[in-house]
């Protein structure tokens, strides 16, 4: 996306030096974190290409404050376009990938899990509910892969302009469902991406809820189901 030079440009930089393993490697600091954060609070719509104002297909943009490397006419993506949840790919490497996902209102992605990633993510507009999960335990690996997991969330409503999240592999989350109250976008920032052959794979559970004893944490038994989920992909 060579026309967005300067919000996408800087959270791609920021990306690197907190990711890309020259910089000593480990898991980054909460400092790191919370620069990618406020990057990302600062990021609209817009700076990825979508127009959220809902006009029909695509429209033209300029404008004289643009970078004079950017072209004159920049094509953007409508809100309105979207009628399935649609992936529109901005970056992907081997230390992390950055993408949106677009949701028509009422659309679900399934419970899923983020196998020894951190993720941050940006409200765009709209709004979505969350439920999520921590795994209490290691999950047991193979084709059943599943086990105990803690409740994080349940329902929780998001409404844009709102904070960046973060998740972790073992907290903030890390399982989670999401459902569009509204038409929404989703900027999401996965370090390290996902890759099946080295152990990431994309996983979708299913869960059934276990009646909590007095003084613990609500808990569900957490366990996989066949790929039920199939969107498009867009890639600029």
């Amino acid at each position: 996306m060579d026309g967005d030079r300067s919000e996408v440009q800087r959270l791609y930089d920021a990306c690197g030096a907190v990711f890309s393993p020259w910089t000593g490697g480990g898991l980054p600091t909460l400092t790191q974190i919370g620069w990618l954060q406020d990057i990302l609070d600062g990021m609209k719509a817009a700076d990825v290409g979508i127009d959220a104002g809902g006009g029909d297909g695509e429209r033209s943009f300029s404008s004289s404050s643009d970078d004079e490397r950017s072209p004159r006419g920049r094509r953007f993506l409508s809100a309105r376009a979207f009628t399935r949840i649609t992936y529109v790919h901005i970056h992907e490497c081997d230390d992390f990938s950055i993408g949106v996902f677009c949701f028509p209102a009422g659309a679900t992605m399934p419970l899923h899990d983020h196998p020894q990633m951190a993720v941050l993510s940006k409200l765009l507009y709209g709004s979505m509910r969350v439920s999520s999960y921590d795994w209490v335990t290691a999950p047991c690996s193979g084709p059943r892969k599943g086990g105990l997991a803690k409740v994080v969330a349940v329902d929780e409503l998001r409404e844009a302009p709102c904070k960046a999240s973060v998740l972790f592999p073992r907290s903030g989350g890390n399982i989670h469902a999401l459902t569009a109250v509204t038409p929404c976008a989703l900027l999401d920032v996965l370090a390290p991406p996902y890759a099946e052959d080295l152990g990431r794979p994309s996983t979708y559970f299913s869960d059934t809820p276990i009646p909590a004893l007095p003084g613990t944490h609500l808990h569900a038994y957490v366990s996989c189901m066949p790929d039920p989920f199939i969107f498009m992909s867009i890639i600029p």
